[in-house]
């Protein structure tokens, strides 16, 4: 039986503090989040209350040994300032795959479902009105247990936080193919969303950035050939009129809009290759005149153009036009605000009555 969620809202907002056209990046954040806590084989007390810092012992093991997981989702405004989320189930079962790679344990789906609707009607006025615009959600799980030892904990602590996000990118985007550093191997976390796989990111992707580029083009492990994914994102590329997009394999994330996007490809007549691609590939179909656009795609961009990919000393430009990759832009938005038909099934609207009383 599924627990009620306690909400205990607060008598304060910061909402009054929020400039929707001028969102700072990662730094703002709601009124209330999503907490309950896993103790003694079974998560307890699932409640939304008033934003807050986090008692931490100095032992918690996530601290130490990296148990940290966490996901990403949007919520957006629909017809009569309907909250809507997308694909939440999605996410909750992405959560529990990174859980059972990381030796954590499964947050039952529908209690990430329901407490990601409720939080999103609790805090529905911060979804930002703005095209491009959405409430950012932040599902993560860590352990808490305050031990000093190898293995798996035994406490964790899920929480769910809010933070409204303009446009992530809002220019195309230039990616360099990272030749030293790897991101994942087979047999790794890479197909886990861990907290992990982020800060090894981080090293590279400051170097690619003083090198004039916005992300790092991931290559495999072994060969550093093989096109793996980019530092945020999943990434397509469109050759000779199909798509093709690496598989993926265990050490690529399974993204949901990578996988909403393929659907939408194929909805639209587009041939869609999952398929091994090496970087050499790459560069010899843009000499070739093949290589006709590129993008990457991911829950804070959505689709993200690429302008130009660097791998060495040499470096391949995009095309300036980008009919496919705009159109997916597009219809991705306009399937989320319900300015076009849901045939998948994939917009949750939310209740605000239901879920504040």
């Amino acid at each position: 039986m599924q627990q009620e969620i306690k909400i205990t809202k607060t008598s304060t907002s910061k909402l009054k503090d929020i400039d929707f056209d001028n969102i700072p990046l990662g730094k703002a954040f709601t009124d209330h989040m999503f907490i309950c806590e896993y103790e003694d084989g079974a998560w307890q007390n699932p409640r939304i209350e008033a934003l807050a810092l986090i008692p931490t012992h100095p032992a918690a093991m996530a601290l130490h040994y990296g148990q940290a997981i966490f996901e990403g989702m949007k919520a957006t405004v629909g017809k009569d300032n309907t909250p809507l989320l997308f694909r939440p189930e999605e996410n909750a079962k992405r959560l529990n795959h990174s859980a059972a790679r990381m030796g954590m344990p499964a947050v039952p789906e529908e209690l990430f479902v329901e407490a990601a609707k409720q939080i999103v009607g609790v805090e529905h006025n911060w979804i930002p009105p703005q095209e491009g615009s959405a409430l950012y959600l932040r599902p993560f799980m860590y352990a808490d247990e305050p031990f000093i030892g190898m293995r798996a904990a035994t406490s964790y602590k899920f929480i769910i936080i809010c933070s409204p996000a303009g446009p992530f990118f809002t220019k195309k985007i230039r990616l360099y193919a990272e030749t030293e550093y790897i991101r994942a191997a087979n047999g790794g976390t890479g197909e886990a969303k861990a907290a992990g796989n982020y800060a090894a990111a981080i090293l590279p992707t400051e170097k690619a950035k003083a090198k004039g580029f916005d992300q790092v083009l991931w290559l495999d492990a072994n060969e550093h050939k093989y096109v793996q994914e980019v530092g945020t994102m999943n990434i397509f590329f469109k050759v000779g009129g199909k798509f093709i997009t690496p598989t993926t394999d265990g050490s690529i994330l399974k993204g949901i809009t990578r996988d909403s996007v393929i659907t939408l490809l194929k909805d639209k007549g587009f041939e869609v290759e999952e398929r091994p691609i090496t970087i050499d590939e790459v560069i010899q179909y843009s000499k070739d005149g093949k290589l006709e656009e590129a993008f990457g795609t991911g829950t804070a961009v959505a689709i993200a153009m690429v302008e130009a990919i660097g791998y060495n000393e040499e470096v391949i430009t995009l095309p300036e036009a980008n009919p496919v990759s705009e159109d997916m832009k597009v219809t991705l938005d306009e399937i989320k605000a319900q300015k076009r038909e849901d045939t998948h099934g994939w917009i949750i609207p939310v209740s605000i009555e239901e879920k504040v009383g």
